[in-house]
């Protein structure tokens, strides 16, 4: 009902001010009273509508903004995370990089020593093997030379010469 009396006060000055289509006399103060008050019944009429739709636009725009905003901290602590667990990787790998050097050096020293050791044994073994093969050849030329003395006719030797001669060797 209100509305009603409203559109009638609305529509009343415009009836009223409207002059006939044959005239071409303009008022423009009659045009701009009707304007005015045109607008007054619409806000009048839409006031609460308009506030009511700017105020929830408002609050859709602000939580918009909020989850944009979530959204933006997350991605940040995302991105910090993975930086912190790239410098972790890397300090890790660091890490890895150095205990395998010094296995490897450790490696190293050990074949080295090992090597070392062999090398010792072996030259004593040749050393002895040396000796071995020495006496051995000793033996044999010792051999030689007394069946050579001994089935010589020329020399003529008696068993306890031979007994003190082997005697002295040994001692």
């Amino acid at each position: 009902m209100k509305r009603v009396l409203l559109l009638g006060l609305a529509l009343a000055p415009v009836a009223m001010f409207a002059s006939e289509g044959a005239e071409t006399n303009y008022d423009i103060v009659q045009r701009t009273v009707n304007f005015i008050i045109f607008a007054a019944i619409l806000w009048y009429l839409l006031a609460d509508k308009i506030k009511a739709f700017f105020a929830s636009r408002t609050l859709g725009i602000q939580a918009e903004l909020d989850k944009v905003q979530d959204t933006l901290k997350a991605s940040q602590d995302k991105v910090a995370d993975a930086q912190k667990k790239l410098v972790d990787a890397k300090r890790l790998a660091s890490e890895i990089i150095d205990g395998a050097k010094a296995d490897v050096d450790s490696i190293k020293q050990k074949v080295l020593s090992a090597v070392d050791a062999d090398i010792a044994n072996l030259n004593k073994n040749l050393e002895e093997s040396n000796k071995v093969e020495i006496s051995k050849a000793k033996k044999q030329v010792v051999g030689e030379v007394l069946n050579e003395l001994l089935s010589s006719e020329n020399i003529k030797l008696s068993q306890n010469e031979l007994v003190n001669i082997i005697l002295k060797k040994v001692a």
